[in-house]
């Protein structure tokens, strides 16, 4: 069984027992977190979809940054330089179960 659910802006496949990293989410270490956006569920060969009653059950694990990208920027010939760096936040979560 997996189901297919919606978080940040982007779709992830998930099914219990599976860590993945999410957008930040609220909520400290070890908290419960209901994710109800759930697009589709696959159960057993059979696939729905359009389910308003879908949720998936995960625990959070950490709250993290992620390593940092650096951003340059640079002109030839016309001295232009420019450095940025970002770091993304994530929140790691264990997908515990997938109730319809």
């Amino acid at each position: 069984m997996y189901a297919v659910i919606k978080s940040g802006g982007k779709q992830y496949r998930v099914k219990a027992g599976q860590t993945l990293r999410l957008e930040k989410l609220a909520g400290e270490a070890g908290s419960k977190v209901q994710l109800g956006d759930v697009v589709m569920v696959e159960d057993g060969g059979e696939v729905k979809t359009g389910l308003s009653n879908a949720t998936v059950e995960a625990t959070i694990l950490q709250t993290d940054r992620a390593d940092k990208i650096i951003v340059f920027k640079k002109k030839r010939k016309k001295q232009y330089r420019r450095t940025r760096g970002h770091r993304q936040s994530f929140t790691a979560v264990r997908i515990e179960k997938i109730s319809v």
